[in-house]
Order: C-alpha cells, then sequence, then structure tokens
C-alpha cells in the first residue's frame, strides 16, 4: 500500500539508518534516520501554488529538541516546553543555509521544514 523505502550505511562505524514511507504520511516528504538509539524526524511540506505576490522564497526551518526525546519530562509549576534554545535556533539556521540554494530558482511555494528529535540517547548528538 504505501512505498517504505530502507536504506543502511556505515557512518563513523556504525550503521545510519534512513527510513521513508513509515511515519507521517501526510508530509510532502519525511524521513527517519537512526544512529545508534538516537532517532530524528524530519518532514517536508509544501504549497502546491505559490502566493501571488511573493518576490521571496518563503522556506521556515523548525529544529526541535523535545526534553521526553531524553527520557525526561517538565514537571514542576512549568508542565510544558518552552520556547526554542539558542541551540535549537542556530541548528535551524545549519539546516536553511545549505538547502535554500537546492530549490529551483523562482521557486515561491511556502515551503516548512520541520526536524524534530524523537528519540535521543545521550551518546549520539542529534543535530
Amino acid at each position: 500500500m504505501f512505498n517504505h523505502h530502507k536504506v543502511e550505511i556505515e557512518w563513523g562505524g556504525r550503521p545510519l539508518i534512513l527510513e521513508t514511507g513509515k511515519i507521517a504520511r501526510q508530509a510532502d516528504g519525511a524521513v527517519l534516520a537512526t544512529y545508534g538509539e538516537t532517532k530524528v524526524l524530519a518532514t517536508v511540506v509544501s504549497m502546491k501554488e505559490p502566493k501571488p505576490g511573493l518576490d521571496f522564497f518563503p522556506l521556515t526551518v523548525n529544529y526541535q529538541e523535545k526534553t521526553y526525546a531524553a527520557g525526561k519530562i517538565p514537571g514542576g509549576y512549568f508542565k510544558r516546553e518552552g520556547r526554542p534554545s539558542e541551540k535549537e535556533t542556530l541548528v535551524s539556521r545549519l539546516i536553511d543555509r545549505p538547502i535554500r540554494p537546492l530549490f529551483a530558482s523562482g521557486y515561491k511555494n511556502d515551503t516548512q521544514i520541520v526536524v524534530t528529535v524523537v528519540q535521543h540517547d545521550l551518546e549520539n548528538d542529534p543535530d
């Protein structure tokens, strides 16, 4: 029914597994990367038609390290995740800068990339 693809490569002496087609099926594209016990989900959604009157490429990149990924749940008075940390903002920029030139010139469709750390083993840096 769904095309599940799995690629395994050797990276730094350990397997890096890239999977697509299993989760986040409503996104235009999604990849689950596994390295050790760390799992990162990257999803991309793009509008089918560009918004009229735009003279720039509207690309949004969000990198999120949720506390539940490391087995920690916010407790005490604040139960919610806070605003993005400085590291999350910098990693979002590190993803945005090299990806932006890969899009065709004149591509004006609103595009959003969300990279979420799903599981973190505290040994392999997820970014």
